[in-house]
């Protein structure tokens, strides 16, 4: 074999991994805004994938995990995780009781996304917090970060979606 047709033969074996698009794992994190929590209240986030499937028919998809965190920055029990399709909601709770605070105190959520990209998934998370007084039900506060979340990535698959 003339070494102008081995060349040919390893850069035709090779030729599709040189033009493969890598991909890389992502994960996007939305810090909600702290808020009060008095003794007699839960906290609450909200997560709902408004995405629709891509024109190309792949269904809608988010994933990633919930916590919150308390007012030195320490996760307050473990973080909870979500998968969600076209209009599926997940609502993670925190019980004043659970947060090891005595009087009122500060608390915030985050919000992680994880995915590959580049990626042709659908994914567009609309984000509320809540807290609630907890014998009644009743809201008290309710902040809404409205088409994507506070600072959500749109469309599908990474960050620049």
């Amino acid at each position: 074999m003339s070494i102008r047709k081995l060349v040919l033969t390893v850069l035709a074996a090779a030729a599709p991994a040189l033009w493969a698009q890598t991909t890389s794992t992502y994960t996007n994190t939305q810090n909600l805004p702290p808020i009060g929590l008095a003794s007699s209240e839960t906290a609450q986030i909200n997560v709902v994938n408004v995405a629709e499937a891509s024109s190309s028919g792949t269904a809608a998809s988010c994933t990633g995990s919930i916590s919150f965190l308390n007012s030195s920055g320490t996760v307050i029990g473990t973080a909870t995780t979500y998968t969600l399709g076209t209009n599926q909601l997940k609502s993670v709770s925190l019980p004043y009781a659970s947060v090891g605070a005595s009087g009122r105190t500060e608390v915030r959520g985050v919000i992680t996304q994880t995915g590959t990209a580049p990626s042709d998934v659908p994914c567009q998370l609309l984000v509320s917090l809540e807290t609630y007084d907890t014998s009644s039900g009743v809201t008290h506060v309710y902040l809404s970060g409205g088409e994507g979340g506070y600072g959500a990535p749109q469309g599908g698959g990474g960050p620049g979606h």
